[in-house]
């Protein structure tokens, strides 16, 4: 079965959490006992109907104040399709919690609220994953029983929504009138809005077209581990493991290593228990090649005249998100991580930090706080092998990591 991975996005009290708590409840994904605690909870708390928020939203903090504070994942199929939903914060100091939610998105849920229209969250959030290149955005116009379920409120809210997406690079946008609340247009579809002809949430949910979003064109094999099993049945074996990032690989084919330059051509391609004759993104292989080279993790094996070749360079320019208290340091050094690689970086340049509230550049103020995005240079200590992010989502990202402390301070799309 197809896994389609989204994230739900919006501003403060648009009802994200709520969605996917009626998605759960509509789709039949809810235990009885998770159900009888949920009811509990909201007759404790005062609440007329079940609040199905509480799906998600399991802090006590976030309990407490009616809001989400952290990523919530929530795994859920349906006979079509399996799900990971990752119910991200709508508060602007969580903006972190939000890029580390979407960045493995193929799609984003943006919930605009029928009463308030498009805020400046709104357009934050529809940046954000414009930025991370989700391929599809779904706004959803929730909390139409508000507004008496208005069609003229809903066309309104899109004519907004048409008129700043110009500036989005975001391939495929949809619209859908919604109420989490009630649950119409969520599953099933709504009686009170029967001018909506359009697909409900779910039915888009389980039949937008995802296979063409990983890049097919591009051979890209970041080298996780090196396979020795040196056993009787595998005296000789060595397999180069990893995940196939873009493309794919057939047995035959020749191959170059990066960065050694080094060509082979592919001997075998295993998975698991069985052998395969192609591979393809976004498999976990193992492939042997016909000739003894020296290959290591960090290396890259790519094919041989396929489409483009990854960048080969130390200079690195990236779109970062910062993620830590501590604001970033210019001329600082850093480890980068990039695929299955890492090297000791510096911060060469601040160039522009991103307003994304107008979203206009700011290139008079340099300092790089938390949540803040901002494009920025890099040099690192030895040559990587990447592409730009919008041509590849895993060999363009990177995270920039603490030497000291070891913590992740930022999250990266190269350019």
């Amino acid at each position: 079965m197809e896994l389609l991975r989204f994230t739900t996005a919006g501003s403060v009290d648009d009802g994200k959490s709520t969605l996917i708590g009626r998605l759960l409840y509509d789709s039949k994904a809810i235990f009885e006992d998770q159900m009888e605690a949920i009811e509990r909870v909201s007759e404790r708390s005062g609440h007329e109907e079940v609040n199905l928020a509480l799906l998600t939203d399991g802090l006590r903090s976030e309990r407490e104040q009616g809001i989400t504070i952290d990523v919530a994942y929530r795994y859920f199929a349906t006979p079509k399709r399996k799900f990971i939903i990752a119910d991200t914060p709508g508060h602007i100091q969580y903006t972190r919690n939000m890029v580390t939610g979407a960045s493995t998105a193929n799609v984003a849920l943006i919930l605009v609220d029928a009463r308030h229209g498009v805020l400046e969250q709104t357009l934050r959030h529809a940046y954000i994953a414009s930025l991370l290149q989700i391929p599809h955005v779904i706004f959803c116009i929730n909390k139409m029983d508000l507004v008496d379920y208005s069609q003229e409120r809903f066309e309104q809210i899109k004519a907004d929504i048409d008129a700043v997406s110009s500036k989005l690079s975001v391939r495929d946008i949809r619209f859908v009138p919604i109420s989490a609340l009630k649950g119409d247009n969520v599953v099933d579809r709504s009686e009170p809005m029967a001018w909506y002809d359009g697909p409900t949430l779910m039915y888009l949910l389980e039949n937008i077209h995802i296979s063409s979003d990983i890049n097919h064109d591009d051979f890209r094999f970041p080298v996780q581990n090196v396979i020795r099993p040196q056993s009787s049945e595998w005296p000789d074996y060595r397999g180069y493991g990893g995940r196939i990032a873009s493309g794919a690989i057939q047995v035959g084919d020749e191959v170059s290593v990066l960065p050694s330059g080094f060509t082979s051509k592919v001997k075998t391609i295993d998975m698991m228990e069985e052998s395969l004759q192609v591979g393809f993104a976004p498999q976990s292989v193992s492939i042997t090649l016909e000739d003894e080279i020296d290959i290591s993790r960090g290396d890259m094996l790519v094919k041989k005249n396929n489409g483009t070749e990854p960048k080969n360079s130390q200079d690195i320019e990236a779109m970062v998100c910062w993620f830590n208290e501590r604001k970033l340091i210019p001329r600082g050094k850093y480890v980068i991580r990039h695929t299955s690689s890492e090297a000791r970086c510096m911060v060469t340049e601040v160039q522009y930090k991103m307003n994304i509230n107008t979203l206009e550049k700011d290139e008079e103020n340099n300092d790089v706080n938390m949540n803040d995005i901002a494009r920025i240079k890099i040099r690192s200590t030895k040559p990587l092998f990447f592409d730009s992010y919008n041509r590849n989502r895993i060999t363009g990202s990177i995270i920039l990591v603490d030497e000291a402390t070891n913590e992740t301070v930022a999250a990266g799309m190269i350019i």
